[in-house]
């Protein structure tokens, strides 16, 4: 037998003031001689106007690390003796402080939580998402009487200019006509910060505003197209990708090794419909969703340039959630990856704009190998 369960807290830390978009470059410190002629372009085109580093503004230094920005997030949830015992804790990052131990128990050692199970989950932006789900199935299940998942990201780490080459110029001028190559490793730094945001899951609709949460699905599309955006790893000759212990350690830093990279061709023929339509159709049959039970439809973008897509494809498959019933706060939090998804229900629920009886449908994607996950809740 299977047990409902509710989502009944949600938190969000985003580190120091917000950095606007003539900050940005100081904050991050310069790549090469000269400032960047990219940067106004690929802001034009994402749409961001602020966002959050963890980069202390007075010494220009990283001031924490991310297992320290996702404990921050959790504990906005409330005190554990408050909130209760927790039996599951289930993190998900793409850029983990190291590559051993997991995230997960390191955000477990902020906290300095009794025994409990600890799960980190990898991938790209949708590594919050597992993160959900696997906290969503320990109460389903009846193995946890309260879960806690994480999403957050410390995409700082890997923006600073000192980690970049100089922009090549006929990058910048290809971005006057194809703005979706703002996307390639050069211009990243202009799409990515830093964020956590928390989640408590429980068996008992508690609190003031308190969702069901009625199913989470994830897929992937990796059986039929290759990696799209990496890190800690080069394509070779037939694009297929070979991991940074394939790579002599004295050219990591000549080839940018560990810089977060992106296919933008592949990107753009293929993002709507590996994660967006094919995926969306199936789950239309299955969970039988229409438009006019949806009254938020909150989607993770990367960029607004992917807004008006994913608008044409929603109408083209019969599931057409008007504007005035989409949730993003991309504009003004930045684009945190897989803490993404929990800034923006935070925001949401704290807005006081839900009431009882409305259905949310969040849709999360990632390019990494294109996976793509849902999640369908109902507010109480």
């Amino acid at each position: 037998m299977t047990i409902d369960v509710f989502l009944t807290r949600t938190a969000a830390f985003l580190p120091f003031s917000p950095v606007d978009n003539e900050e940005m470059e100081a904050r991050l410190g310069q790549a090469g001689d000269r400032p960047s002629r990219a940067r106004r372009l690929v802001l034009r085109s994402n749409g961001i106007a602020q966002r959050h580093y963890a980069i202390d503004p007075a010494t220009g230094e990283a001031a924490m690390s991310n297992a320290q920005l996702t404990a921050q997030a959790v504990r906005a949830l409330g005190d554990v003796q408050e909130i209760g015992p927790v039996d599951v804790l289930a993190t998900g990052t793409s850029l983990p402080d190291q590559l051993m131990p997991g995230h997960g128990v390191m955000v477990h050692g902020e906290l300095g939580w009794p025994r409990l199970e600890v799960v980190s989950c990898a991938g790209v932006c949708l590594a919050g998402t597992a993160a959900f789900k696997h906290a969503w199935l320990a109460v389903r299940a009846g193995d946890a009487r309260r879960a806690v998942a994480t999403g957050s990201e410390l995409s700082s780490s890997f923006m600073r200019g000192a980690n970049f080459e100089s922009e090549l110029a006929h990058r910048v001028e290809q971005l006057e006509t194809r703005p979706e190559i703002a996307f390639e490793k050069d211009f990243l730094r202009w799409m990515l910060s830093d964020g956590a945001g928390a989640v408590l899951l429980e068996r008992e609709p508690r609190g003031p505003r308190p969702l069901r949460v009625d199913w989470v699905e994830l897929s992937s599309a990796a059986h039929e197209l290759p990696v799209c955006m990496y890190a800690g790893g080069e394509r070779d000759a037939q694009g297929r990708l070979q991991g940074y212990m394939r790579t002599p350690p004295e050219q990591w830093a000549r080839q940018s090794t560990f810089a977060v990279k992106q296919d933008v061709r592949l990107l753009n023929e293929n993002i709507v419909r590996a994660t967006l339509r094919e995926p969306l159709l199936a789950l239309m049959h299955k969970r039988q969703l229409q438009a006019q039970a949806i009254d938020w439809f909150l989607p993770h973008l990367s960029s607004h340039y992917f807004a008006d897509p994913v608008a044409q494809c929603l109408q083209e498959i019969g599931l057409p959630i008007p504007r005035e019933r989409w949730f993003t706060n991309l504009a003004s939090k930045g684009n945190t990856g897989s803490a993404s998804p929990y800034i923006m229900l935070d925001e949401l629920l704290r807005s006081g704009r839900v009431r009882p009886g409305q259905r949310l449908l969040m849709f999360v994607p990632e390019s990494g190998r294109f996976s793509s996950g849902f999640i369908h809740l109902e507010a109480l």
